[in-house]
């Protein structure tokens, strides 16, 4: 495959986003499937998958989000996204790169595929824009109660008040993610949650740009996004037929261990979405692209899009 690396302006009016494309060295395209990566992470980490999908005739493209990766400038803050609205600001971020993309390949099947908090941006994006593409895969994918959203919110909105917008808050992390090893044996690292495969903990302990605390603002997006979710308007917008494969590992506690999943899954179908399929993993756990099985999970991926969408064009 040809790996290009590229920048656009994000909607935030001031970053330049890093993004990646990875093209087959030959053959037609068969169609686009754009990856939007997870928390405290970066999209080059999905480049095993890329070599997948490029191999069966798919351009993959992804970028790197506001505080992340390579789109964070020099001086800037990692998990910091941007003042004004970021909650809104990201998912429109995801949207241009997909229109840049798709005016380079506009006949073929557009798929977007999003994992953990790519996943809550990915589930925004289908309430605004889902009419312009032809799948989407939810990965390592939950549901909050709004409860304990509006708790987290107001615990935010504290430390924001009392330290700013850019610290980095330990105490949010700890209270999000303090019990997510609780059913991980002898755990090797505090991310052991990742995933069973301990190589890839240590890979991720041991990556400077992957495990970084997200600054008040950072926090803020995320439960700003998931509680969007929680709003039967806005799910209300997506297209009543349009292919949604849901995917998690069943040892996921992001997804509360499947519990978070079907809640995710039933918000969807409550809504009248009629083409949703949803798979857990038995032994994976949140990085289902990282996990001994990882093959069969891209295979599974593969085979969805080309059962759902490929054989709808």
């Amino acid at each position: 495959m040809k790996k290009e690396e590229l920048w656009f302006d994000s909607r935030d009016g001031k970053t330049k986003l890093h993004a990646l494309r990875y093209t087959p060295d030959e053959g037609v395209v068969r169609g686009v499937v754009q990856i939007v990566h997870g928390m405290s992470e970066y999209v080059e980490r999905y480049e095993e998958f890329a070599e997948f999908l490029t191999a069966r005739g798919f351009v993959v493209t992804g970028d790197d989000h506001l505080g992340h990766g390579k789109s964070v400038p020099e001086g800037g803050n990692f998990g910091y996204f941007c003042e004004q609205d970021p909650a809104t600001v990201v998912v429109r971020d995801v949207h241009r790169l997909k229109k840049m993309t798709q005016e380079l390949y506009p006949q073929v099947p557009y798929v977007i595929v999003g994992h953990s908090m790519g996943s809550f941006i990915l589930r925004n994006y289908l309430c605004k824009y889902a009419t312009g593409i032809s799948g989407a895969v939810i990965m390592g994918t939950g549901m909050p109660s709004k409860a304990l959203l509006l708790a987290s919110k107001a615990t935010a909105a504290v430390i924001r008040l009392f330290c700013g917008d850019r610290h980095v808050s330990g105490f949010i992390n700890r209270a999000c993610f303090g019990s997510y090893n609780k059913r991980v044996e002898n755990p090797v690292s505090e991310n052991a949650w990742l995933s069973a495969n301990r190589s890839n903990v240590e890979r991720y302990d041991e990556d400077p740009m992957c495990g970084f605390v997200f600054t008040v603002n950072g926090f803020r997006t995320l439960f700003e996004l998931i509680d969007r979710l929680h709003k039967k308007e806005n799910l209300a917008q997506i297209p009543a037929d349009l292919p949604i494969l849901m995917i998690s590992g069943a040892e996921d506690p992001v997804g509360d261990y499947g519990a978070g999943v079907q809640a995710a899954y039933d918000s969807l179908t409550e809504a009248g979405l009629k083409n949703v399929e949803k798979k857990l993993y038995e032994g994976d756990r949140h990085e289902l692209l990282n996990e001994d099985d990882r093959e069969t999970v891209m295979q599974d991926i593969c085979d969805w899009i080309d059962r759902k969408v490929m054989s709808q064009t």
